[in-house]
């Protein structure tokens, strides 16, 4: 049987419509449509490196240029409309999906016991009774708040004092709840405290098979096509096995079909998507034609994979790269300009000075920098100046680099 193709233009804007980026970056970027844009997306991957602007917040204004960070915390803190946990990398993520995480923390209940018990110092597991009762006689805590007599070891950020590793284990088993952030450092509430009742009561028993259907669609319909290993890496939580089994079951419904996807090389590649995707997908306006930058955390870009087989735009973030290694910055954004990827830069937000400086820009190959592109970028990187609260651009001397 011939599949139905999906051509390259036609999956990037499909895919770019999911993510909305087809779509002009305006519109209110506060209260209920700030949660709306969240759902949509699914949920927006926290990362403490600042070098602009934090990633989450880099994320939402790339869809949203009236966003500011205080929106986001206004809806985290005020309202209890978000939660943060984990999908691949820790996330905010719409208080509505609560119950669909109750099997991450049974899986995690498992797995993170026995990885810790080897990467993690010896005696955490004898801390969580000591930290429950201190949380539920004082309060929300912090790492700095406990463990004080503790030792840590020299291994690296991650070599946890016990009681640090107690709380990060009970927040990521369901026990503690994130309340808040002080600079980048979590503060822990337990979970009976934060959570309302419905949510987070589990199903008695749970059933993994319903929140792995939970988990297929919602991915699927946030990608708009996927292999059974792209729904299963989307929220990181039903293994490759349930997401393959799940891809099955649901083609024998007629709930999805088998498409064939071209890659920006002409390849193609077997994808599954709903049935009337390919025809939904053809009817998509073009993108809009503004420059905008985007995070090397968004969404788009989260499957390094992903981006390169639909935009043929390889990307690797080089922030843990010894300087002298880097082919390109510490960490460079990429630049999207219609369906296209059209080049990465090296920036820094210079708070002293107050202005934002240009250190490179790479354009990829077959781009060229006409005065018209670079106008929009300049109106671009004013707009992005603005939203870190800085006063001017400023490039070096040398900013425009050749393709590498």
């Amino acid at each position: 049987m011939t599949l139905a193709r999906l051509d390259n233009s036609a999956a990037r804007r499909l895919f770019m419509q999911r993510h909305a980026l087809l779509e002009p970056p305006s519109g209110s970027a506060k209260g209920a449509e700030l949660l709306q844009l969240l759902t949509r997306l699914g949920f927006v991957q926290l990362d403490s490196i600042n070098t602009v602007a934090r990633a989450h917040d880099v994320i939402l204004y790339s869809r949203r240029a009236s966003y500011r960070p205080q929106y986001l915390s206004d809806l985290y803190h005020g309202g209890g409309a978000l939660f943060e946990h984990w999908t691949h990398d820790a996330a905010m993520i719409p208080m509505g999906f609560y119950p669909q995480w109750h099997l991450r923390f049974q899986r995690d209940e498992q797995l993170l016991r026995k990885r810790w018990r080897n990467w993690r110092r010896d005696g955490f597991e004898q801390q969580f009774e000591t930290v429950l009762n201190h949380i539920r006689e004082h309060g929300p805590v912090s790492s700095s708040d406990l463990g004080k007599d503790e030792k840590k070891g020299s291994g690296g950020w991650w070599d946890w004092h016990p009681s640090k590793t107690a709380l990060e284990y009970l927040w990521r088993t369901g026990a503690l709840t994130v309340v808040g952030r002080s600079g980048f450092q979590k503060c822990y509430d337990l979970t009976e405290r934060v959570i309302d009742a419905g949510l987070h009561a589990p199903r008695d028993p749970l059933d993994p098979a319903d929140t792995v259907d939970w988990l297929c669609n919602n991915a699927l319909d946030r990608l708009g096509f996927a292999t059974s290993g792209e729904l299963a890496a989307f929220w990181d939580t039903a293994s490759a096995a349930e997401a393959r089994a799940w891809c099955q079951a649901a083609k024998a419904r007629g709930e999805i079909e088998e498409i064939e996807v071209e890659a920006a090389d002409g390849s193609l590649r077997k994808s599954f998507a709903r049935p009337d995707t390919v025809s939904q997908a053809a009817d998509l306006g073009p993108a809009p034609g503004r420059l905008r930058l985007l995070s090397p955390f968004d969404p788009m870009l989260r499957d390094r994979k992903r981006a390169e087989r639909l935009f043929g735009f390889h990307y690797r973030i080089e922030v843990f790269t010894p300087a002298p290694k880097r082919q390109y910055g510490y960490y460079v954004f990429p630049l999207l300009e219609g369906q296209k990827l059209v080049g990465r830069i090296d920036m820094k937000a210079e708070r002293s000075a107050d202005c934002l400086v240009v250190t490179a820009l790479w354009p990829e190959r077959g781009v060229t920098f006409t005065a018209p592109r670079v106008k929009r970028l300049e109106a671009e990187l004013a707009r992005v100046a603005r939203f870190a609260g800085l006063g001017s651009v400023v490039f070096a001397n040398d900013w425009l680099r050749a393709p590498v």
